[in-house]
């Protein structure tokens, strides 16, 4: 629910996803199984599997800047509501 309030004002961007869903296999999952606030943020997918993460075809030549520009909106603004929190932020239950 915390993050969902922070991603609403971020919809017109394209920030939608609640980043406390369950997903797997991503480096966020260390974090979250110790009871630490992880969590991990969503972008396209496109070709991501299968000709970029962990290839020889991971150049920064296929970086998207709009991709870079709303991720760094995205994590500066939960990080400044983070920041700005009197409680901790929300943790999934240590398994």
């Amino acid at each position: 629910a915390v993050f969902d309030a922070w991603l609403e004002p971020l919809n017109d961007i394209g920030a939608r996803k609640n980043l406390m869903d369950n997903i797997g296999s991503t480096d966020h999952l260390s974090f979250t199984r110790a009871g630490l606030p992880g969590f991990n943020s969503l972008q396209d997918y496109r070709d991501y599997d299968v000709r970029t993460h962990h290839t020889n075809a991971d150049f920064y030549e296929r970086l998207s800047e709009e991709d870079l520009a709303q991720a760094a909106v995205v994590l500066a603004t939960f990080l400044y509501h983070a920041a700005m929190r009197d409680e901790k932020v929300p943790r999934a239950p240590i398994s």
